[in-house]
Order: C-alpha cells, then structure tokens, then sequence
C-alpha cells in the first residue's frame, strides 16, 4: 500500500511538471498570452515589412503591448496590411501615434515599434495608424554601402590620373601666386606689407 501512494504522487508531481512546461513553451513562442487575454485590433499599412511575422512584438518604449494578428497585401495600394493586437490596459494609445518596424540586435526578429503622439483622442477597436516606417532592410542597406564605395574609388581614380596629365604640363604662375609672392615677413610693428 505504501509503494501504491509513493507512485502516485510521483505520477501527480509528474503530470503537474509537464503542465508547468507545455504553458511556460506557449508563454516564451508568443502563442497565447494568458492573464491578457482582454485586447483590441488596430491596423496598419508599411510600404515594406521586410521579415516581419504574424505574432512579432509590439511595443511601446521597449515594453511589450501586443502582437502582430495578421498581415496581408493590400490589392489596391499594393502595401502591407497590418493588424496589430493590443492589450486593453494600454487603451490609451494617441491616434496621431507612429508605427516603425524595427530590429531586433543586428540580425534579430522584426517587431512593431509605436511611438505615441500627441493627439487627445485614443485609438479604439479597428482604428488605424496612418504614419508608419518601413523596414530597414539589410541587404539594402549594404549594397548601397557597397555602391558609394564603388564610386569612390572611381573618382580618387579620375582625380590622380588628372592630377598626373597636369604634373606634365607647364603652367604660368597664377595671380594668386604672384601675389603671394609679394607678401613680405612683417615687420618690428606686426604690419604685413605687400612688395
């Protein structure tokens, strides 16, 4: 009989375990969010979302308010639809707020960042953020680097190869020269007077 209650309450330890870790998996990945399970949708269009997916963060000054619902192409003005899903105790969110979708570190996960604005009016169930910042896409931005780095090896190219074409020729001095020329070490007075 004693074996009996030993094994059950190591079965009943057990089962309480794996519980404790199926909800703490479900709490990191972001798929569900328990205790706010209170949240309204808002939406928004980016001209370009680079790697951003449905469930990234949403935040506010690095504080996780919500998640991404969805995203969708928009057929007519060919942008990416958003929808953001925020939690209800941050229903304070000013319509004028901005939407910009950032990094991660370097190479991490997309989120959506929201800057507040200033207006008195809040964003309420199904309203829409119309000043947003596309992401910043990395290839982009090192090929850019790579072409103005391209160009400025053309033109330190151009400019020692003008700069040999002028050594071989001879020149007049210039007006400036000349004058300079004339300039004459000042004298016990601290005057510089020209020759």
């Amino acid at each position: 009989m004693h074996k009996r209650t030993v094994d059950f309450i190591v079965g009943i330890f057990v089962l309480f375990a794996l519980a404790a870790f199926v909800l703490l998996a479900f709490r990191v990945s972001g798929l569900v969010h328990i205790g706010n399970s209170d949240t309204y949708e808002v939406s928004a269009d980016f001209d370009n979302i680079g790697g951003l997916e449905a469930r990234a963060a949403v935040r506010i000054a690095g504080v996780d308010i919500g998640t991404v619902e969805s995203i969708d192409l928009n057929p007519k003005t060919f942008r990416a639809h958003v929808i953001l899903r925020l939690f209800n105790k941050y229903d304070v969110i000013p319509t004028d707020s901005s939407a910009g979708i950032y990094t991660q570190g370097i190479l991490g996960a997309n989120y959506v960042n929201l800057v507040p604005g200033f207006d008195n009016t809040v964003l309420k169930n199904g309203g829409v953020i119309a000043t947003t910042q596309s992401a910043m896409i990395l290839e982009n931005l090192i090929g850019q680097l790579l072409f103005s780095m391209k160009g400025g090896d053309k033109s330190d190219n151009n400019v020692d190869s003008t700069a040999d074409v002028n050594a071989t020729k001879t020149t007049k001095p210039t007006v400036l020269q000349k004058k300079a020329s004339d300039v004459t070490e000042p004298d016990n007075s601290g005057m510089i007077t020209v020759g």
